[in-house]
Formats: C-alpha cells, structure tokens, sequence
C-alpha cells in the first residue's frame, strides 16, 4: 500500500481486530442473543419467503441471524480473523460496503431460488423455512482473500492449501455435506450465492481509486480459477458469453473513449499484481509485528527470571 493511502487504514485496536468488524461482531451477537430471548423475533429477522413480500427487511436483517450458537460462533470468528485482512486493503467503507451488497443480493437470490423450488416441487418447506446467517458473507471474504493473497498458504486439517482453493473447498464441502445432512441444505444456497456473487462484485463492479480501474479482469481471477485446470477449456467459453452480457457495453464505450486500458494496455494486470504485491506486504507487516511481540515477551520472561534468581542468591549469600 503506498505511503498516501497508508494514513487512512482502520483503526486497530491491541487485538488488532478493527473497530468496525468489532462493531458489526456486536450486531451478530445481539441478533443471536435476542431470537434466544424473543423467539418469535425469527419471525421478522430471518428470510423466510412467504412473509418476504410484505417483511421486504429480511432481504436485509436475514444476514446477521445466526440461529444457532455454532453459527454466531463462527460468524464472528471468521469476520474479525478474515475482516482484520481485508479492511487495511480496502478501507472500512468498501468493507461495510461490500459487506452491505453482497449480504443483500445473497438474500434476494436465496429468496429467488426458494419461489422457484416450491413452484417446481409443490414442497411448502421452501416457503416457510426461516433462512438465516453470517455465511454469505463470509464466503465473499474468503473470495476476497483469493483475490489478494491467492498464493498464500494456509493449514486446514494438517494440509497446506493455497488461498485460491479456499472459497473452492467450501463450497465443494458443503454441497458433499449436503447429502447426509438435510439441515445444512438451508445454508447451501447461502454460501455459493456468496461466493458468486462477491466474485461478481470484485471482478466487475468494485473501484480502483488508486488505478482509476474497475473490477479485476486478470486471468488469475476468472471464473474458471475457482475449479480445477482439465475443466477451464470447457468453463472459460460459457464464462466469456456471461462476460460479454454483463460488461460487453461499458467495454465498448470505454473502447470508443479511449480510457485507461485503450492507452495502456495490460494495465489491468498490473493493477491485479499490485494489489496482490500490497496484500502480501500487508501480511508480512502482521507475522513481523506478531514475531516482535513474542520475543518482547520472551525478553521480559527471561529479565523476571534473572531478577529473581539474582535475589535469591543475593539471600543465600546473606544467610551464610
């Protein structure tokens, strides 16, 4: 991150969680807290697609329920572990920002999706299930995350997995889990609505300011990069006809303006190596500030340790 736009991070507390992600930890807790209290409250805070037409907030309220202690435990773990990455590189406003849409969006497709399935099977259950959770955006940050620090490592179940793969794995275990948990199918939709759509976002429609670009249109995050490489040459020409409808037009006229990428090209991938150059530095910064931390501790350990062991031979000599 340059040196202009590093006097405009987050604040960030001792923890090193900021305020904002604790903040909104808060809002996931009280949710919690008051359907325990109050549980006809689900009623009118989760999505439950009868009641969405009249109750249109749900598309909103919906995504800071979590209906289980499970499910507020690891929403707010994973906003104020994955949030503490993502905010120093986008800024607390892009953050609630992207936050705010890709919750909203996630909702109305789940809402979406539920109407198709009752008119499709008759099963009343799409209707009248309350829908609820953390999980959509969670699924974002972590497309987020592949976006910045695709190469990065990261040690799931004593396997070393490059961040890239993350927001695969999830939606590959959920869907598997899916199939002998019929609980966990009300979350399914929840998590690959997130994903897709916060991919959407970020490669099409979030702002550059430093750049003057939109979105990231680098090979690295296509979405043919979410699945394995022997299935791209059949995803990649089904991914350009969705391209093409969605930003086809803006292209052109951008194309007829002589914008940025008429005069530069390739500039988009530099932008895109950048950003992941700014995330790395970013989370060296922390592991180096994280290593200082434990040998100050060490250091004042073993200055208590040397202290006391001195008085005491300070007393033996005195005795004797």
């Amino acid at each position: 991150m340059s040196a202009s736009s590093a006097s405009t991070l987050p604040p960030v507390g001792k923890s090193g969680f900021t305020k904002l992600c604790k903040g909104l930890a808060v809002v996931l807790f009280l949710g919690h807290i008051v359907i325990r209290l109050f549980p006809s409250a689900v009623t009118y805070l989760a999505l439950i697609p009868s009641r969405t037409i009249p109750f249109a907030w749900n598309l909103v309220t919906s995504g800071y329920i979590e209906q289980t202690i499970p499910g507020v435990i690891v929403s707010i773990v994973g906003l104020l572990v994955l949030g503490k990455v993502l905010e120093p590189l986008w800024g607390a406003k892009e953050l609630l920002k992207f936050i705010f849409l890709v919750n909203l969006s996630t909702s109305a497709c789940v809402f979406v999706t539920a109407i198709v399935l009752y008119y499709i099977t008759q099963q009343e259950i799409y209707l009248y299930t309350p829908l609820s959770g953390f999980y959509g955006v969670l699924s974002g940050f972590l497309v987020g995350i592949k976006q910045i620090l695709p190469d990065q490592e990261i040690t799931l179940f004593l396997l070393n997995i490059k961040a890239k793969w993350i927001p695969s794995l999830v939606a590959f275990i959920s869907v598997s889990l899916s199939f002998f948990m019929k609980d966990s199918v009300s979350y399914i939709p929840i998590i690959l609505f997130g994903i897709y759509l916060s991919w959407i976002y970020l490669r099409y429609f979030q702002k550059r300011l430093e750049a003057g670009l939109k979105g990231d249109p680098s090979d690295e995050f296509s979405f043919s990069s979410f699945f394995p490489e022997f299935l791209r040459p059949v995803l990649d020409p089904i991914a350009s006809v969705f391209h093409t409808l969605v930003c086809g037009r803006s292209e052109r006229s951008e194309a007829n303006d002589q914008t940025l990428d008429g005069l530069l090209p390739g500039s988009y991938s530099i932008e895109a190596n950048r950003r992941r150059e700014r995330g790395q530095r970013a989370l060296e910064q922390r592991l180096a500030e994280k290593l200082a931390a434990v040998r100050s501790s060490e250091a004042t350990l073993h200055h208590h340790h040397h202290h006391h062991q001195q008085q005491d031979e300070d007393d033996a000599s005195d005795k004797v």
